[in-house]
Protein backbone atom coordinates (compact mmCIF):
# COMPACT_ATOMS: atom_id res chain seq x y z
CA UNK A 1 0.00 0.00 0.00
CA UNK A 2 2.93 2.45 1.17
CA UNK A 3 4.49 1.83 -2.35
CA UNK A 4 1.38 2.35 -4.37
CA UNK A 5 0.93 5.51 -2.35
CA UNK A 6 4.78 6.57 -3.30
CA UNK A 7 4.18 5.62 -6.66
CA UNK A 8 0.91 6.95 -7.34
CA UNK A 9 2.58 10.49 -5.50
CA UNK A 10 6.13 10.23 -7.73
CA UNK A 11 4.07 9.87 -11.27
CA UNK A 12 1.57 13.18 -10.14
CA UNK A 13 4.52 15.51 -9.56
CA UNK A 14 6.38 14.39 -13.13
CA UNK A 15 8.45 11.77 -12.26
CA UNK A 16 7.31 8.41 -13.21
CA UNK A 17 9.03 5.52 -11.76
CA UNK A 18 7.77 3.65 -14.54
CA UNK A 19 9.54 5.70 -17.19
CA UNK A 20 12.60 5.88 -14.49
CA UNK A 21 12.38 1.55 -14.84
CA UNK A 22 12.50 1.78 -18.38
CA UNK A 23 15.37 3.75 -18.82
CA UNK A 24 17.84 1.70 -17.02
CA UNK A 25 20.71 0.38 -19.43
CA UNK A 26 19.76 -3.14 -19.63
CA UNK A 27 22.26 -6.43 -18.49
CA UNK A 28 24.90 -7.29 -18.84
CA UNK A 29 26.21 -4.45 -16.74
CA UNK A 30 29.45 -2.66 -16.50
CA UNK A 31 29.81 -5.14 -13.51
CA UNK A 32 27.06 -7.53 -13.02
CA UNK A 33 27.77 -10.54 -10.08
CA UNK A 34 23.81 -10.39 -9.71
CA UNK A 35 23.66 -13.83 -10.36
CA UNK A 36 25.93 -14.87 -8.66
CA UNK A 37 23.99 -13.56 -5.64
CA UNK A 38 20.78 -14.75 -6.67
CA UNK A 39 22.43 -17.87 -6.20
CA UNK A 40 23.93 -17.22 -2.88
CA UNK A 41 20.82 -16.12 -1.76
CA UNK A 42 19.05 -19.37 -2.42
CA UNK A 43 22.19 -21.42 -0.61
CA UNK A 44 22.82 -18.95 2.24
CA UNK A 45 21.70 -16.80 5.35
CA UNK A 46 23.15 -13.84 6.83
CA UNK A 47 23.34 -13.23 10.56
CA UNK A 48 23.56 -9.41 10.64
CA UNK A 49 23.78 -7.29 7.26
CA UNK A 50 24.67 -3.20 7.72
CA UNK A 51 23.16 -1.58 4.51
CA UNK A 52 24.64 1.98 4.05
CA UNK A 53 21.54 4.10 1.81
CA UNK A 54 21.79 6.51 -0.15
CA UNK A 55 19.18 8.50 -1.49
CA UNK A 56 16.26 9.67 0.08
CA UNK A 57 12.49 9.05 -1.98
CA UNK A 58 12.30 6.08 -4.36
CA UNK A 59 15.57 4.95 -3.95
CA UNK A 60 15.37 3.95 -0.21
CA UNK A 61 11.51 3.47 0.05
CA UNK A 62 11.42 0.82 -3.26
CA UNK A 63 15.01 -0.17 -3.29
CA UNK A 64 16.43 -0.74 0.19
CA UNK A 65 13.80 -0.82 2.35
CA UNK A 66 12.24 -3.89 -0.03
CA UNK A 67 15.69 -5.70 0.15
CA UNK A 68 15.72 -4.91 3.91
CA UNK A 69 12.81 -6.60 4.10
CA UNK A 70 13.47 -9.59 2.62
CA UNK A 71 16.58 -10.52 5.11
CA UNK A 72 14.31 -9.80 7.83
CA UNK A 73 12.20 -12.66 6.29
CA UNK A 74 15.22 -14.77 6.07
CA UNK A 75 16.13 -14.18 9.85
CA UNK A 76 19.17 -11.51 9.16
CA UNK A 77 19.42 -8.13 12.03
CA UNK A 78 19.74 -5.07 9.32
CA UNK A 79 21.75 -2.04 10.18
CA UNK A 80 20.23 0.48 8.02
CA UNK A 81 23.29 3.20 7.97
CA UNK A 82 22.48 6.90 6.84
CA UNK A 83 24.39 10.12 7.14
CA UNK A 84 24.27 12.44 9.80
CA UNK A 85 23.92 15.40 8.09
CA UNK A 86 22.23 16.16 4.68
CA UNK A 87 24.59 15.83 1.39
CA UNK A 88 22.89 16.26 -2.16
CA UNK A 89 19.79 13.98 -1.70
CA UNK A 90 20.99 11.66 0.20
CA UNK A 91 18.36 10.37 3.26
CA UNK A 92 19.43 11.21 6.61
CA UNK A 93 19.35 9.46 10.14
CA UNK A 94 16.69 11.35 11.65
CA UNK A 95 14.82 11.44 8.29
CA UNK A 96 15.27 7.07 7.95
CA UNK A 97 13.94 6.95 11.88
CA UNK A 98 10.78 8.73 10.85
CA UNK A 99 9.90 6.55 7.70
CA UNK A 100 10.71 3.30 9.36
CA UNK A 101 8.39 4.53 12.55
CA UNK A 102 5.38 5.02 9.76
CA UNK A 103 5.98 2.35 7.85
CA UNK A 104 5.85 -0.63 11.28
CA UNK A 105 2.46 -1.00 12.37
CA UNK A 106 2.03 -1.46 16.38
CA UNK A 107 2.88 -4.90 16.29
CA UNK A 108 6.56 -3.69 15.02
CA UNK A 109 5.64 -5.60 11.78
CA UNK A 110 7.15 -3.80 8.47
CA UNK A 111 4.27 -5.20 5.73
CA UNK A 112 4.06 -8.70 7.32
CA UNK A 113 7.56 -9.05 8.49
CA UNK A 114 9.01 -8.83 12.15
CA UNK A 115 10.97 -5.69 12.12
CA UNK A 116 12.19 -6.07 15.45
CA UNK A 117 15.99 -6.91 13.79
CA UNK A 118 16.11 -3.49 12.12
CA UNK A 119 18.06 -1.07 13.55
CA UNK A 120 18.54 2.88 11.89
CA UNK A 121 22.36 4.07 12.27
CA UNK A 122 24.07 7.29 12.28
CA UNK A 123 27.20 6.74 10.14
CA UNK A 124 28.75 9.83 11.16
CA UNK A 125 28.86 11.02 7.67
CA UNK A 126 28.03 13.83 6.04
CA UNK A 127 29.40 13.62 2.51
CA UNK A 128 27.99 11.54 -0.64
CA UNK A 129 31.33 9.54 -0.66
CA UNK A 130 32.53 7.72 2.57
CA UNK A 131 35.27 6.89 4.18
CA UNK A 132 34.57 3.71 5.92
CA UNK A 133 37.54 4.07 8.50
CA UNK A 134 35.74 6.95 10.10
CA UNK A 135 32.53 5.66 10.44
CA UNK A 136 30.94 6.58 14.02
CA UNK A 137 32.07 4.54 16.64
CA UNK A 138 28.42 3.75 17.61
CA UNK A 139 28.24 2.10 14.09
CA UNK A 140 31.45 0.20 14.20
CA UNK A 141 30.67 -1.04 17.18
CA UNK A 142 27.05 -2.28 15.97
CA UNK A 143 29.11 -3.88 12.31
CA UNK A 144 31.97 -5.55 14.36
CA UNK A 145 30.26 -8.81 13.89
CA UNK A 146 28.05 -8.04 10.90
CA UNK A 147 28.70 -11.08 7.79
CA UNK A 148 27.68 -9.09 4.85
CA UNK A 149 27.87 -4.92 4.03
CA UNK A 150 25.77 -3.33 1.56
CA UNK A 151 27.26 -0.21 -0.06
CA UNK A 152 24.45 1.67 -2.28
CA UNK A 153 24.63 4.64 -4.72
CA UNK A 154 27.28 6.04 -6.86
CA UNK A 155 29.64 7.74 -4.23
CA UNK A 156 29.52 5.30 -1.90
CA UNK A 157 29.39 2.02 -3.81
CA UNK A 158 30.99 2.47 -7.07
CA UNK A 159 33.62 6.01 -6.38
CA UNK A 160 35.21 5.34 -3.02
CA UNK A 161 34.48 2.05 -1.91
CA UNK A 162 34.22 -0.28 -5.28
CA UNK A 163 38.06 -2.39 -4.87
CA UNK A 164 37.49 -1.79 -0.91
CA UNK A 165 37.86 -5.51 0.60
CA UNK A 166 35.71 -6.55 3.84
CA UNK A 167 36.47 -9.57 6.35
CA UNK A 168 32.38 -10.14 5.24
CA UNK A 169 30.27 -10.75 1.89
CA UNK A 170 29.54 -7.06 0.49
CA UNK A 171 27.57 -5.77 -2.02
CA UNK A 172 28.85 -2.76 -3.70
CA UNK A 173 24.94 -1.07 -5.97
CA UNK A 174 24.64 1.80 -8.30
CA UNK A 175 24.40 3.54 -11.54
CA UNK A 176 26.70 5.09 -13.16
CA UNK A 177 26.19 8.97 -13.59
CA UNK A 178 28.91 10.70 -14.45
CA UNK A 179 30.61 10.09 -17.99
CA UNK A 180 34.31 10.01 -16.30
CA UNK A 181 33.41 7.07 -14.17
CA UNK A 182 31.67 5.41 -17.08
CA UNK A 183 34.86 6.06 -19.25
CA UNK A 184 37.00 4.67 -16.40
CA UNK A 185 35.01 1.56 -15.91
CA UNK A 186 34.97 0.64 -19.60
CA UNK A 187 31.00 0.96 -19.25
CA UNK A 188 27.70 3.04 -20.21
CA UNK A 189 26.28 6.44 -18.74
CA UNK A 190 23.60 4.84 -16.80
CA UNK A 191 24.81 1.38 -16.05
CA UNK A 192 24.56 -0.09 -13.32
CA UNK A 193 27.18 -1.85 -10.77
CA UNK A 194 25.94 -5.10 -8.91
CA UNK A 195 29.32 -6.21 -7.08
CA UNK A 196 29.30 -9.32 -5.24
CA UNK A 197 32.23 -10.28 -3.31
CA UNK A 198 32.13 -13.70 -0.39
CA UNK A 199 34.87 -14.26 1.59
Amino acid sequence: FIIIKLAEMFAKDGMSFLASCQNLVPRPWVIDDLDAFKLKWAQKTWKKAVIFVDNSGADVILGILPFARELLRHGTQVILAANDLPSINDVTYPELIEIISKLKDENEQLVGVDATGLIVANSGNDLPVIDLASVSPELAFMASDADIVVLEGMGRAIETNLYARFKCDSIKIGMVKHPEVAQFLGGRLYDCVFKFNEV
